[in-house]
């Protein structure tokens, strides 16, 4: 096929000793994968991201800020490269200079979805795009559902961070206990639809994970990095948690009391909270814890 005689582009089959091992693992690995971009990423077992294509802004912040983290470490980011909490896991670990594998649900010539355009081509430079479809199949429902296999199946364990009772993400922790891999989620409010998903995973035996170094420790600790990346600086971090005080302040108050964007601050706030100095309260508010 020309496809694989093109530069950045291949063909994988169950023969080839390219083809992953950890697929070789699962009850049903795929025949064939179509690779864009680096095969050789297939062989590093990394950690499945994952959540709700309806993401909050701050389920999207947390999935980026631990891709970052994690991909930092070491460890490869996967996920299917959907909108929202997919799309922001492999931000994340780009933005970290790691490595990502985009798992998609059509023929991996085809880009899908549009939005996403930018980063895949990001992903197939820097990282790999793969699919187990035919070139040209177009965006199918019942294919990405199938995907999931692969996502849970190339990783050592997968997190999610954002998803609703129903959402496909459940499938894929589903699949990865199957498969004998690790379940992470992270809990939210109790008053979101989309943390009851996480909630449920976490009743049925799923690690509840705050940080970064949770799955880290699960996985034995195999890199030491800095595990929280720094998105601010100390002088930052200490108007910030000025501004905040010891009573709860709303995000408005504290556009007010530092002049920073919300944007920034919502970054911000998060790399506070995972570092345990900060907790987030109802209604958008924010507590000092330290």
């Amino acid at each position: 096929m020309a496809w694989a005689n093109e530069p950045g582009q291949s063909i994988l089959t169950l023969a080839d000793s390219a083809y992953p091992r950890a697929l070789l693992e699962i009850a049903d690995p795929p025949n064939v994968l179509y690779v864009r971009g680096n095969p050789g990423l297939l062989q590093k077992r990394g950690l499945g991201i994952v959540g709700s294509r309806n993401a909050t802004p701050q389920g999207l912040q947390t999935a980026e800020v631990f891709a970052k983290a994690l991909a930092g470490a070491g460890l490869s980011i996967i996920s299917g490269l959907a909108l929202g909490i997919d799309a922001a896991a492999h931000r994340g670990a780009l933005a970290a200079g790691g490595d990502t594998i985009a798992v998609i649900g059509t023929g991996a010539d085809r880009l899908y979805p549009a939005r996403n355009k930018e980063l895949a081509l990001a992903i197939a430079e820097r990282g790999a795009i793969i699919s187990e479809f035919p070139l040209g199949t177009p965006a199918i429902a019942a294919n990405f559902p199938r995907r999931n296999r692969i996502i849970s199946g190339l990783s050592r364990g997968v997190l999610v961070v954002e998803a609703a009772p129903e959402s496909g993400s459940l499938i894929t922790a589903r699949l990865a206990a199957e498969q004998g891999r690790e379940v992470f989620a992270i809990p939210g409010s109790i008053h979101s639809p989309v943390a009851r998903g996480c909630h449920k995973l976490i009743k049925q035996g799923a690690k509840l994970v705050e940080t970064a170094q949770d799955v880290l420790e699960e996985f034995g600790n195999f890199a030491e990095p800095e595990i929280l990346p720094e998105t601010t600086s100390a002088s930052e971090e200490n108007q910030l948690l000025g501004a905040i005080g010891h009573d709860p302040a709303s995000l408005d108050e504290l556009v007010e009391r530092t002049g920073f964007t919300a944007e920034q601050l919502l970054s911000e706030l998060l790399t506070l909270e995972l570092a345990g100095q900060v907790a987030t309260l109802p209604g958008n508010r924010y507590q000092r814890l330290a």
